[in-house]
């Protein structure tokens, strides 16, 4: 059966609780068009009540973001290109969820290490959030990390071509607020990580969460089989 349909007047209006919730739709037929090493493609044809839907989708490893901030309050960013974009892009230090059994507050002080040469003894989940939702089953969990120290030696290079020169940035929170609301950086971890930093920040820092606090959209994508097996060449 496919088709439109016109929903009633008042099913445009939702009385209920303003909170995300799983509510997975049966998938009539599944085909795989791409296995890639960090994600892969494929195209579901789903039942909307009724109503036939065919939607692509990018199984995606999933990836965390650390937005460092040091005693005088400035964010550390590291400037590095993405293809993807043919752009420069000032962001926090990320990385994908590629190693299994990784939990991700290590993946996140691995990737800090990895890409600037830092490490935190201070950590919280910041923010969460889906990267695309509309196409992608990305999730993204940024953490703040704070009383920073320098790694001896500096940072381990780990041969990727994108990590070989990452400048480092130390920008006041409030400035680096500013570039965001001006347009001036528009990486996801940076406009999320920086605006929830700041927002937690103005609030006392009572919205922080412990490091290992649940992460009920990952497990939603890992459930409903939306994330590729982590594995790192």
């Amino acid at each position: 059966m496919t088709g439109h349909f016109a929903p009633r007047d008042e099913d445009e209006e939702w009385a209920g609780e303003v909170v995300d919730t799983v509510e997975p739709r049966s998938i009539i037929d599944s085909v795989s068009r791409f296995e890639g090493r960090i994600w892969s493609i494929r195209t579901d044809t789903v039942d909307f009540a009724g109503h036939r839907a065919v939607r692509d989708i990018q199984q995606h490893l999933g990836a965390v973001a650390v937005i460092a901030i040091d005693d005088d309050d400035r964010v550390l960013l590291i400037r590095q290109y993405r293809h993807p974009v043919a752009m420069a892009l000032f962001e926090p230090p990320a990385g994908l969820l590629d190693v299994a059994g990784e939990a991700p507050h290590l993946t996140a002080a691995r990737e800090l290490a990895e890409e600037s040469g830092y490490e935190a003894s201070t950590w919280h989940v910041l923010v969460d959030f889906l990267n695309s939702p509309g196409g992608s089953s990305e999730a993204i969990r940024v953490y703040l990390a704070r009383d920073l120290r320098q790694i001896s030696g500096g940072r381990p290079h780990t041969g990727e071509a994108e990590e070989l020169h990452l400048p480092r940035a130390w920008v006041d929170l409030d400035d680096a607020k500013d570039l965001v609301l001006t347009g001036r950086i528009g990486s996801p971890t940076a406009v999320c990580g920086i605006l929830a930093a700041w927002a937690s920040k103005a609030g006392g820092w009572l919205s922080l969460r412990p490091v290992d606090a649940p992460w009920p959209a990952r497990d939603t994508v890992i459930a409903h089989d939306r994330v590729n097996v982590a594995r790192r060449d």
